[in-house]
């Protein structure tokens, strides 16, 4: 078993989010599987056009992805919007705002995404009982997760090529 020392001031935690990686993730999480959801109704109402509100939400995602990336390596600090806010208006209470909305937010699009995979993409498929297999889904994500940076960017990666992927081949077809 390896023994880690720590000295004060010095940050456990490696240094491991490669640049890409870094936007992989944002365009992800700024994406969200939610759109899945969305494209028949977007469909009814937009008609033969649904490709244009999909490829103007890809090029927003794609900005915000790349504003999120440049900050967070202008600004190296665990909070991320939090942190930004601090940094832009120099108000604690609004920062500690902004980063229980964030969490808020993180934890809502959880649960609703992970019952949207269970019930309407898993059941489709197989006939499993939704709240179960989310909370078994959401358990293997946090175990990824708790295995490390490297897996869990990886994942996040593979996931957002085939999101991307995905919401490209409705544009084009």
């Amino acid at each position: 078993m390896k023994t880690t020392v720590f000295v004060a001031g010095e940050s456990r935690l490696r240094r491991a989010i490669t640049g890409p990686a870094l936007f992989l993730f944002i365009l992800g999480d700024v994406l969200g599987a939610g759109v899945y959801a969305l494209v028949g109704k977007m469909a009814g109402e937009a008609g033969g056009a649904v490709w244009v509100p999909l490829l103007v939400a890809l090029g927003f995602a794609m900005l915000t992805a790349a504003s999120y990336a440049e900050l967070v390596t202008k600004y190296p600090k665990a909070g991320g919007a939090a942190v930004f806010a601090e940094r832009a208006f120099g108000k604690p209470l609004l920062s500690f705002l902004v980063g229980f909305c964030m969490l808020a937010a993180g934890v809502t699009s959880a649960a609703g995404l992970s019952l949207a995979f269970a019930g309407d993409y898993l059941g489709a498929f197989l006939d499993t009982p939704a709240v179960p297999t989310a909370l078994a889904f959401l358990t293997v994500v946090a175990l990824l997760n708790a295995r490390g940076i490297k897996e869990s960017l990886g994942a996040n990666a593979v996931m957002t090529v085939v999101e991307v992927s995905g919401l490209l081949l409705v544009v084009v077809l």
